[in-house]
Order: C-alpha cells, then structure tokens, then sequence
C-alpha cells in the first residue's frame, strides 16, 4: 500500500526495556487475547479516542515484520472526517491482568500485557478486500462462529486497515 502520509518514525527505546515483549508470536498472542482496539486520532477539535472491533494479520513487507488491523464503521462521522483529513493515528491493546498489591499506597500498581502502534488508516473499497476484512474481525471477535455478509452489508459497512510497520509496533508485559 502507497501513500503519501507515513506513520510515525520508530518509536524512541521502551524506559522499562525489562519489561519489552519482542517475539512476533508473543505479540501476536497478546493482541488476539484483546476485545478491543482504541484508535487515537486528532481533528480540528482535537485528539480523541474510539475504541473499537477489529481483526489483524501479521506477515511481512520489504521483507520487514508487518501488522494489518481491520476496522469497520459507518460511512461518516468525527472518525471518518478525521481520518481523510490525517490519517496518522496511534493503536493501543491491552490485556489486564490485575492488582499487584503493596506495603503502602505507591508500592501498589497493575499487572498487564499491552501493545501500542503508530500507522496509516485508509478506506478499503474492493469488496473483496471488504469481505476479507470482515471475516478477520469476526474471527477475532467472534471465532468458531459461521461468517456470511450480504452484498448489501458489504456496500453499505466502510471498512478500513491500518498498516503497521514492525518496528512502529511495541509490545509490553508487567507480571
């Protein structure tokens, strides 16, 4: 895919690199075990946040580590005009895993599995691109379960991918 906006650079060296989850398997397994995608985005109004559905392929491009996120909206509304106007947005995924308990109030903190990304959305209008989308974000959401889509759903669901450079995805993990 071409376009003339790039994501963000490579991310600056995780603070905590202790804690960094680099293993493509690993990272794969922690976004499947997340229900949600937060999109974050910015407009005239400013940024904001919408979680949302999706669907995700991993593979590669120029022979570098790649990531595909499938997400599926209405045709319009704050998101969409955003996105045509930039569509540099931020991805965050996370997988909580509980308290972890202190001997005073700042000892305390949060177990958690997380993944944060930069990249380029844009509108998919192939059908049969639609329909692949489709069919990842309903098998992550909704696996083991038959996929059908009318011609009509198809026409009328705007769907979209972000693409995401290896390096512009990160993982993290706190026991």
């Amino acid at each position: 895919m071409s376009t003339a906006v790039s994501a963000a650079r490579s991310p600056r060296p995780m603070r905590r690199a202790h804690r960094a989850v680099t293993s493509g398997e690993d990272l794969a397994a922690i976004i499947g075990r997340c229900d949600v995608v937060r999109v974050g985005s910015c407009d005239a109004e400013g940024p904001f946040i919408v979680p949302m559905s999706f669907g995700f392929e991993r593979g590669e491009r120029d022979g570098r580590p790649a990531w595909t996120f499938w997400l599926h909206s209405a045709q319009e509304g704050r998101k969409v005009d955003a996105w045509r106007a930039d569509p540099r947005v931020a991805l965050e995924l996370d997988v909580p895993s509980g308290v972890i308990r202190g001997d005073f109030a700042c000892a305390y903190s949060f177990a958690y599995e997380s993944v944060m990304a930069s990249g380029v959305v844009a509108p998919v209008t192939d059908e049969a691109e639609k329909r692949h989308g489709l069919a990842l974000i309903m098998a992550h959401m909704a696996p083991d379960q038959p996929v059908t889509f009318s011609d009509e759903a198809v026409r009328r669901v705007a769907v979209w991918r972000v693409d995401v450079e290896g390096e512009s995805l990160t993982g993290k993990r706190r026991a």
